[in-house]
């Protein structure tokens, strides 16, 4: 396959995600035309994704000042046929990132829904010799405060410590092994792009949380969802990734 040059590079590092079961219902009105929900053994997810975002590259230039930062964005899953290849990808709802240029960037060239916030994170992963190693942190300023995504790690057990890739068929798999992007543009058309990145090592999570004014950033509809326990909790260990340029589907 040909690919497309090159839009962006970085190293993705220690993403918390946290999954939730949705009513395919809500996002009926979000998924760009061409693609199609994806699913996990007939459940449909929406995650919330904080990571750290480091060395970053555009067209092979870094940007002064803006090559380390952190992100957390609101995405959920989809699927589409090209022939006989089945590509799995993500939909951004909201992306949050703390410099306004990296936000203008996304939305021009992916008319992607970032929104920049003061950010900040405390990453303590096992074994690293960190104190309180195995746990993860992103928060981001809301209205009345900071509000925080946190995964406390699974460390207990012989070898639990160390990040595994996760079994074939399983939710963590389903969550992480999507390497394609879809955004509506302002037409109604959808732009495709490729992220590229091995699979990603995994640790599982003890517990998590989410404090959020989740209606005021995202709105009413997703308050929901975002709410209690999520299905699935764990940390993505990351890799660096290749964003390539995208193309607007036929």
């Amino acid at each position: 396959m040909d690919k497309e040059a090159v839009f962006l590079s970085a190293r993705w590092l220690s993403l918390a995600m946290l999954s939730y079961e949705i009513d395919p219902g809500v996002l009926s009105g979000y998924v760009p035309v061409g693609t199609e929900l994806d699913d996990w053994n007939g459940r449909v997810f929406v995650s919330l994704v904080g990571f750290r975002f480091l060395d970053t590259r555009v067209c092979g230039v870094p940007v002064p000042f803006h090559r380390n930062f952190d992100e957390v964005n609101l995405r959920f899953y989809v699927r589409r046929w090209k022939g006989g290849e089945l590509r799995r990808g993500v939909v951004f709802i909201k992306e949050i990132v703390p410099h306004f240029a990296i936000s203008w960037v996304a939305r021009r060239f992916y008319n992607e829904n970032y929104v920049t916030r003061p950010m900040r994170h405390a990453v303590a992963l096992p074994g690293d010799g960190s104190p309180g190693g195995g746990r993860v942190s992103y928060e981001w300023r809301g209205g009345a405060g900071w509000d925080r995504m946190s995964v406390e790690m699974d460390c207990s057990g012989e070898g639990a410590d160390i990040p595994r890739i996760p079994g074939d068929g399983s939710v963590e798999a389903f969550i992480a092994e999507h390497y394609w992007g879809y955004a509506r543009q302002g037409d109604g058309s959808t732009k495709e792009y490729e992220v590229e990145h091995p699979r990603w090592r995994v640790w599982g999570a003890r517990s998590s949380e989410l404090v959020c004014d989740v209606a005021g950033l995202y709105g009413e509809a997703w308050s929901g969802c975002l709410r209690g326990e999520p299905f699935s909790a764990f940390v993505a260990e990351g890799s660096e990734v290749v964003v390539r340029r995208g193309v607007v589907l036929g």
